[in-house]
């Protein structure tokens, strides 16, 4: 992981190396031999010189005005998530202390009294790191990585099954850093041990953390290889549970009437 002074550099460069020059008005009748736009070129669309900007994208002006970063954004075309992100790179929100020791806080009793209710569902929640900290019996049984212990995103990277349960594990895995990636933006204390662990055991892992793409995923579908049933689509819907323990509740469904719908009754 970069140091904190070059986080923002480095997203910053990112997104202008995904950016079309032409689309984004520049003029250029030589042949580019670089991604994106130059830095003096972004610097000059959005309002900046290009000196300035360099010190911004180098990691030595670490906290630019809102203004200025609500002007790169705009040039840069950053979705909601990603203005977040931004902001909170320039503007990183204080460490609390012994975080990084600090056991995990456990699920409140009424959630799980809901599990318990939900037998007919996969439902899961998990911590800022993607640890599985409670779920129903039948999400165990559809996928292995949302049984109780479990981590997502090891599961993802580093267990062998992932590539079987996930017919579509590029985009998923895609999907995982991204995700995580917008969460260590609020709570960097409590994931950069993880995510130093996780650049370390797979290349992977690194080379989509180093892309910076950042993007929270709250509602969707995933296709799962379940074993003795089959592929299974399942929709799901993600919900934040109120309060500091930064907890989020999964839950799968599937369409009524449908084969999945089936499937699911069958296993519970």
């Amino acid at each position: 992981m970069t140091h904190d002074d070059e986080r923002l550099g480095s997203f910053l460069r990112s997104r202008r190396e995904k950016i079309d020059a032409a689309s984004a008005g520049v003029v250029d009748n030589t042949r580019r031999r670089v991604k994106g736009l130059r830095r003096e070129e972004l610097a000059l669309l959005a309002g900046l010189s290009p000196s300035y900007y360099a010190r911004i994208e180098q990691g030595r002006d670490r906290h630019p005005s809102r203004e200025i970063l609500e002007a790169l954004a705009r040039v840069l075309r950053l979705d909601d998530t990603e203005r977040a992100y931004l902001w909170s790179l320039a503007m990183p929100p204080l460490a609390p202390a012994d975080n990084d020791t600090a056991p995990a806080p456990p699920v409140r009793p009424g959630v799980l009294h809901l599990l318990e209710r939900w037998a007919d569902l996969p439902a899961f929640v998990v911590g800022p790191g993607r640890d599985v900290l409670a779920g129903t019996a039948l999400a165990a049984r559809v996928n292995p990585a949302w049984s109780t212990g479990h981590n997502l995103i090891e599961f993802t990277f580093l267990d062998p099954r992932a590539r079987t349960v996930y017919p579509g594990w590029e985009a998923i895995s895609l999907q995982a850093v991204a995700g995580l990636r917008a969460t260590a933006a609020t709570r960097r204390a409590e994931l950069d041990g993880f995510v130093a662990h996780m650049r370390e055991r797979s290349e992977t892992f690194r080379a989509l953390w180093d892309s910076h793409d950042v993007h929270e995923r709250v509602m969707g579908e995933k296709r799962l290889h379940v074993d003795g049933v089959g592929i299974l689509r399942l929709s799901f819907e993600t919900f934040g549970l109120a309060g500091p323990e930064g907890h989020v509740l999964y839950v799968y469904f599937p369409r009524p009437g449908s084969t999945e719908d089936e499937a699911l009754r069958g296993l519970a």
